[in-house]
């Protein structure tokens, strides 16, 4: 199966779960809002966008370069966090059954995907454009500092050091996977688990956001809690990835949220921007 095929599946398999979030949660006045004020909302938060787009364009770049100055820097970190936490994740996965592994999976990457997209859905029919603000700075500072890590450390994941103790459960299951993860991620990456940062982020915005969308917070919450899970049980990360993408989920709403509460873009450019597109 190709790389095409599989992000073709993807592909479909979240604008269903887009699609159903969107009738659920944001509903038909809430579309209708979104329509009414589109103009005015890429206006006011179109620099915070344009942000978190262009630390993905880095970090897109970055995974040509980012793996060979790792190792021109030589900080293997991997040694020091199994001396840390032992089989930790060896112990995780003896839970193991199929039907775990086919749980666990599907929110790694489906349940991943649907978890980070929907908020650009629900907090842009908002009337208020903080949420949208924070959630383009929250995800933009994970992605800086998890890149910055990637390149000062070297860390192999616990299927890597310790093949005989835990078991790539998500590449032995379903081999067609590593093709797609395969396209954002190297081996070496592995400190802090972004998946884990990412997913924290989502879900504490979501529950900042919980009196305009309760269901939302209902459904976000355990899924950011099995991705969190998935990543050891999959034998990807080792729980102290987990442990520092949390800090850094935390951390990146924090900032994010005090950033926007400061109004630190500058306003002129906003402005500047509305009267472009009235």
């Amino acid at each position: 199966m190709s790389l095409a095929d599989i992000a073709g599946r993807v592909f479909i398999g979240e604008t269903i779960l887009l699609g159903i979030a969107t009738l659920l949660f944001v509903g038909r006045n809430g579309l209708k809002r979104a329509h009414n004020q589109f103009r005015e909302r890429i206006a006011s938060v179109y620099p915070y966008l344009a942000l978190l787009i262009g630390v993905l364009g880095v970090n897109k770049v970055a995974r040509e370069f980012g793996p060979e100055l790792s190792w021109l820097l030589d900080w293997n970190i991997t040694g020091l966090i199994h001396a840390i936490e032992g089989d930790f994740v060896g112990k995780v996965q003896m839970i193991a059954t199929p039907e775990l592994t086919m749980y666990f999976s599907f929110m790694y990457i489906y349940g991943y995907v649907f978890l980070l997209v929907f908020p650009f859905i629900a907090y842009f029919a908002l009337p208020d454009d903080g949420a949208l603000k924070e959630t383009a700075i929250a995800y933009a500072v994970n992605y800086g500092l998890g890149l910055i890590f990637y390149v000062l450390f070297i860390s192999y994941g616990p299927r890597n050091l310790i093949p005989d103790v835990v078991s790539p459960l998500l590449y032995s299951t379903y081999p067609q996977s590593q093709i797609l993860t395969g396209e954002v991620n190297a081996n070496t990456n592995v400190f802090p688990s972004l998946h884990t940062s990412l997913s924290v982020s989502t879900a504490i915005l979501a529950y900042r956001t919980r009196e305009e969308y309760p269901g939302w917070v209902v459904v976000a919450i355990p899924i950011a809690v099995s991705i969190v899970i998935a990543t050891m049980y999959l034998g990807i990360h080792w729980a102290t990835d987990v442990v520092a993408g949390i800090v850094l989920g935390i951390g990146s709403v924090h900032i994010a949220t005090r950033y926007v509460a400061e109004n630190e873009l500058p306003e002129q450019v906003e402005t500047v921007f509305k009267e472009y597109l009235s």
